[in-house]
């Protein structure tokens, strides 16, 4: 999938996956991660999620990754903060109080840059990304986060009735991304109301990664 793909998402305002409250899932169950306030949740692929905004109001530290950096810009002025700017080899770097969002291609970012990560919230990452790049993306991730535990969310139908994003991750496709790194606990696996897209049955599914 191209760059080009997301940021004309973005200048368009084609953004149907932004949603304008904490994702339910989140409320839900990141509990189950078992975090104190003030430890470190990263978000990868971020766009301008509120689910950053539900996390900070919750006492803990934010980092991000975002390739789109209209979608960072829009990020913090709907926090109403002012970040402070800079750059570290292909990736910016924004910064305010308890959040630092990393503007780029997450495959530059390294674990020396992301700095300390205690838990990773992965909700529209995976998803977002084809087959191709899926193992590639898994394996980086738990390496820049030192095998950080994971809320991961994601959505398993018929690939053949509709084309991604978001694509399909089935149960055996969770096994074979982190089975040698993780113990694996699927939370909870729900059917999405008027099916995904209003296209296809689909069903939605949380996982625990620890």
């Amino acid at each position: 999938m191209k760059k080009r793909f997301w940021h004309q998402r973005w200048e368009t305002n084609h953004i149907a996956f932004h949603k304008s409250n904490a994702n339910l899932l989140l409320v839900t169950h990141f509990n189950k991660l078992s975090l104190a306030k003030g430890q470190r949740v990263f978000v990868p692929l971020c766009g301008k999620t509120v689910d950053i905004s539900w996390l900070l109001e919750k006492g803990y530290h934010v980092a991000g990754i975002e390739l789109s950096q209209l979608a960072v810009k829009q990020l913090f002025e709907e926090l109403k903060m002012k970040p402070a700017i800079s750059t570290v080899g292909d990736i910016e770097r924004y910064s305010a109080k308890h959040i630092d969002i990393f503007v780029g291609d997450i495959f530059d970012l390294t674990g020396k840059i992301l700095g300390r990560v205690d838990a990773i919230y992965n909700r529209a990452a995976l998803v977002a990304l084809p087959k191709k790049m899926q193992n590639r993306y898994t394996a980086h991730l738990i390496n820049i986060t030192n095998n950080a535990p994971q809320l991961l969310i994601c959505y398993e139908y018929d690939q053949q009735l509709m084309e991604g994003p978001p694509f399909s991750i089935s149960s055996d496709e969770i096994d074979q991304h982190y089975a040698d790194s993780y113990e694996i606990t699927l939370l909870v696996r729900s059917n999405v109301p008027g099916g995904l897209k209003g296209k296809c049955a689909a069903e939605e599914q949380v996982w625990l990664l620890k």
